[in-house]
């Protein structure tokens, strides 16, 4: 999740925008999640031409961008996508979203793992999120069919998201957490989609009580690092604009979406209300940042 690679430069603006939107459609402000989804549409499709020119140019520019952890940022941005489809009672484009989800996957995170260096930035825990983002569209399309098949390739992504983080968790540089540029957040953020996903899977299931646990243990280990990661930016503010921003706002509406869903899941209601409470954050945070991404745009094309 750098800032705006050559080969994949607006995965994260859909990720972030993506997931505030089911987060503000969660809160029942149904009317400003459709407006985001649609915006988060329009930002899917720029990404998916910029990654079809980068797939057509082919050549040494093609194996760098398919390599770095910015390419899976693609599938994480397909994923989201897909859920704010099924949110909108479009089953079959969420249904064609994770099939692209899925195959994207399955080419490009062999490529990245093989790349991953021994001190990593917040952004390689994209390896999860990917990972995470075809487990979550697949427990939501389970849920909605009565045969359910989905849920048993859900689950096995759940695991596989899991033992990637704690991979990356090994090489993670702690010292990202107070000199990172946004993309430190998604330590956290991987966690919450992980919940998220065990979430969808646990509400799914006739016999949720193990999966409703596991559901809390990540929630809270995610909520953990949230608040790590606010004391490190209280301590070392960093205001001035970067695109590596979009890698804090989606975890922040992530934590916020992942505990609305676990409340229910698990019947919490105080994380319900918890997470309401942390999707305000989310929705200024992703305000801010969309104005410095405007602002550097229009100074960029003036500069020209």
């Amino acid at each position: 999740m750098s800032e705006h690679r050559a080969g994949n430069p607006w995965g994260t603006e859909v990720m972030a925008t993506g997931i505030v939107a089911v987060g503000l459609h969660l809160a029942g402000l149904v009317w400003a999640a459709r407006v985001l989804l649609a915006v988060t549409a329009a930002l899917w499709v720029v990404l998916a031409v910029t990654f079809g020119r980068l797939v057509a140019g082919g050549g040494p520019r093609l194996r760098e961008g398919t390599s770095d952890p910015a390419a899976l940022t693609t599938v994480a941005a397909t994923g989201v996508l897909g859920d704010g489809a099924a949110m909108v009672s479009r089953p079959v484009a969420a249904t064609v979203l994770l099939a692209l989800a899925a195959a994207l996957w399955a080419v490009l995170l062999p490529r990245v793992l093989r790349r991953l260096g021994r001190r990593l930035p917040g952004a390689a825990f994209v390896v999860t999120v990917a990972t995470q983002a075809v487990a979550v569209l697949a427990a939501t399309l389970a849920a909605r069919r009565p045969e359910g098949w989905l849920l048993w390739p859900a689950g096995v992504l759940i695991a596989i998201g899991l033992l990637l983080y704690v991979v990356v968790l090994a090489r993670f540089d702690l010292g990202e957490l107070m000199a990172g540029a946004g993309d430190q957040w998604v330590v956290a953020g991987s966690l919450s989609i992980s919940a998220l996903a065990l979430g969808k899977v646990t509400s799914a299931t006739d016999a949720p009580s193990a999966l409703a646990g596991a559901t809390l243990a990540v929630l809270a280990a995610a909520l953990a690092w949230y608040a790590v990661l606010v004391v490190c930016e209280a301590l070392r503010p960093r205001p001035s604009y970067d695109g590596r921003r979009w890698a804090t706002v989606f975890p922040l509406g992530m934590t916020a979406v992942s505990a609305m869903t676990a409340g229910r899941a698990c019947d919490v209601p105080w994380l319900g209300t918890l997470g309401k409470a942390l999707l305000w954050p989310a929705v200024v945070v992703w305000a801010v940042v969309a104005a410095g991404a405007v602002r550097h745009a229009v100074a960029a094309s003036s500069s020209d």
